[in-house]
């Protein structure tokens, strides 16, 4: 089965595309009512309303929501985890509506990447905020996300360098300092990044040790 597509950058009004999940075997009707007049009062586009089944990663691969809403009344292990799995390689906000109020299923919901856990009191009027609130938070997890991505990448690329100018300094009884230029020199020659320069040092390095 394909992953889903990754999603447009969420946007608040109509740009906005919901898929909304039930629970197949713990959703009310009223609820799900409730949350439809909310978006549709919102001007939000409701792409899809759908249970949480085996079909759905392939209806969030088609119809590519920036938001999920779930309802479910007993916020159910299973229904969390079917929906975050099928996001997990494209994530996007998710909001669960739930009666549940239990602290430890609230953090397994939080853990599994839901990102507004809402408790009681769903009425229409509650769902534009509730939906800014998710946008805004994802928003914000996601920056957080892409800075310790690049701050990983730039400490292994960081790391492969050092091995590099190592090799060279082991291999042709250089200094640090001419390892380091004479690997800025591949760089610049090769048209390469730094650090696939050195990638491709330690790979000949490697061969050759063989």
């Amino acid at each position: 089965m394909p992953p889903p597509s990754a999603p447009r950058s969420p946007s608040k009004g109509t740009a906005l595309r919901i898929l909304l999940v039930r629970d197949p075997f713990n959703s009310r009707d009223e609820d799900v009512e409730a949350i439809r007049a909310g978006l549709a009062d919102a001007g939000y586009q409701l792409v899809s309303v759908a249970d949480a089944d085996v079909d759905l990663p392939i209806l969030i691969d088609e119809s590519k929501p920036d938001l999920l809403i779930i309802e479910s009344e007993a916020a159910a292990r299973d229904v969390l985890e079917h929906v975050c799995v099928s996001t997990r390689n494209a994530p996007r906000p998710i909001v669960l509506f739930t009666d549940n109020d239990d602290a430890e299923r609230m953090r397994t919901a939080f853990a599994a990447g839901i990102t507004a856990y809402i408790v009681d009191g769903l009425t229409a009027e509650r769902v534009k905020p509730v939906l800014d609130a998710a946008l805004a938070r994802f928003g914000f997890e996601q920056q957080l996300r892409d800075e310790l991505a690049s701050t990983r990448n730039q400490l292994s690329e960081r790391k492969l360098v050092e091995r590099a100018k190592g090799m060279l300094m082991k291999q042709l009884g250089i200094t640090e300092d001419e390892a380091y230029h004479r690997l800025r020199r591949l760089s610049m020659e090769k048209k390469l990044r730094l650090a696939d320069a050195a990638q491709r040092i330690i790979d000949i390095s490697a061969a050759l040790d063989e």
